[in-house]
């Protein structure tokens, strides 16, 4: 059966929403309905697309519309999510303005995609952080029980968006060539290259940023535990693509190195995850290796390591393509998986 699909958004995630529905032979009944702010043509999974201006109607007779436009009280999903399912289609959001939601299923499909129900057709995907480290640490916490999560990430540029992958290769480029450079502080507030940045997101009560604070609440939507202690930094990079986390999980029963390998290796009780772990060849996954095009959608785990500073403890590291398995193919999954459920009908 082939559906009629939307896309809002034409951004770097809502082009890897087409490549990813591509490359996945996702079946679609004619072309998408790519929508937007104005009407364009656009260069998009290298192909030249024409982008309507969002509007009603455009909506209607659609089966699924992937949202990844831009946030906020004039955000695609806050003005355009109501009239998609108003008409009939499933609506799976790649924004945050209604992850925390009641009533609003957050998924990631190797961890609850049994979370979703006809009861409201507006899914949401996470923030892209949450989603790397609740697919490596979900097959641990069925075995063991995850007590508390000290995480810390390494975002690339791109997770902030167009302006700022922009902006970071022009100050790379004015740098090479000995020249002052320059910065946006609407981007970020200070020049990103070559330097690091603990600031993701706006700073809130607690003087935790949004970011960090997005890592706590939607990890304990995801895995059903209202009361798991989190404490999250998040840090810019200056990476174009690919966020990596370092992970301090303590357990509420034993779980060795070996024991915590063996289960990560496994495609059964942990899908999406790939290891990449030998300390003897200095083997371990980094931002670059996420790009291959056998790593672009996985997890991909390594320097797992007990903690002897406290009890039952476990370190890894977690890297992944943000704009794929962190939002586009995320998205993809989900509406697979509604198809798998014959909810996609």
């Amino acid at each position: 059966m082939a559906f009629r699909v939307g896309v809002v958004g034409v951004g770097p995630v809502g082009d890897r929403i087409l490549r990813v529905l591509k490359e996945r032979d996702f079946s679609i009944e004619g072309a998408p309905v790519v929508m937007a702010t104005r009407e364009r043509v656009e260069m998009l999974a290298d192909e030249e697309v024409l982008v309507r201006k969002v509007a009603p109607e455009l909506f209607e007779g659609l089966d699924v519309v992937f949202f990844a436009g831009r946030e906020g009280a004039k955000g695609a999903s806050v003005e355009w999510g109501r009239v998609a399912t108003d008409a009939g289609a499933w609506v799976i959001d790649n924004g945050g303005d209604f992850r925390m939601t009641p009533g609003y299923a957050l998924i990631v499909p190797e961890v609850n995609m049994d979370a979703v129900s006809e009861e409201n057709r507006h899914i949401c995907s996470p923030n892209c952080s949450t989603i790397q480290m609740v697919v490596a640490i979900n097959p641990l916490h069925r075995a063991a029980g995850v007590k508390r999560i000290v995480v810390s990430t390494y975002q690339a540029v791109s997770g902030w968006g167009q302006r700022a992958m922009e902006e970071f290769e022009h100050q790379v480029s004015r740098y090479a060539a000995g020249e002052p450079v320059e910065f946006d502080p609407s981007v970020f507030a200070k020049p990103i290259a070559f330097d690091c940045l603990p600031h993701i997101g706006s700073f809130k009560d607690g003087l935790y940023t949004s970011e960090e604070l997005k890592m706590v609440y939607e990890t304990r939507k995801i895995m059903e535990e209202p009361e798991m202690a989190i404490t999250a930094t998040a840090v810019r990079v200056p990476v174009v693509i690919g966020h990596a986390e370092s992970v301090n999980v303590e357990f509420e029963r034993p779980l060795s190195r070996h024991e915590a390998l063996e289960i990560l290796r496994d495609p059964e009780q942990s899908p999406g995850v790939t290891v990449i772990d030998d300390p003897q060849e200095l083997q371990y996954p980094t931002q670059a290796d996420c790009l291959a095009d056998e790593h672009k959608d996985a997890v991909l785990v390594g320097r797992v390591r007990e903690d002897p500073s406290v009890e039952h403890g476990l370190n890894l590291w977690c890297v992944s393509d943000n704009l794929r398995k962190g939002a586009a193919t995320n998205t993809v999954q989900i509406a697979e998986g509604l198809i798998e459920r014959d909810l996609l009908a």
